[in-house]
């Protein structure tokens, strides 16, 4: 089996997406599952269901949504223009944000019962 050179790309990019994703929910999801382990806030059931969100929205609607935020005229779209660094549809960086949103509740629910 011989690899062409768009296929060692596309390897590498997926090793590389995969590894980024899984040290940012490290980073972001342990304290998000403590927190929620641990509180008694009233914003445990919102941020709760948050986090959850990505399990009941079909993955195509999650999709759109991110698209719509991350896009020129969203938010987080705007917000990243005014900072210089152009909108994030289709970019690197906007998988990474796409497959953390989508994969949080993966690491944060069983982190949660483990607290």
């Amino acid at each position: 089996m011989v690899f062409s050179a768009a296929d060692i790309t596309a390897i590498l990019l997926t090793l590389q997406l995969a590894v980024t994703v899984t040290l940012v929910l490290i980073v972001v999801g342990t304290p998000i599952a403590w927190w929620l382990a641990q509180s008694r806030s009233w914003l445990k059931g919102p941020i709760s269901a948050l986090v959850a969100l990505p399990l009941v929205l079909p993955p195509t609607v999650l999709g759109f949504y991110l698209l719509i935020a991350m896009g020129p005229d969203g938010p987080i779209g705007q917000l990243t223009q005014i900072m210089g660094l152009g909108t994030l549809p289709f970019t690197y960086w906007g998988l990474v944000i796409g497959s953390v949103f989508y994969s949080l509740p993966f690491v944060v629910q069983p982190l949660q019962n483990a607290f």
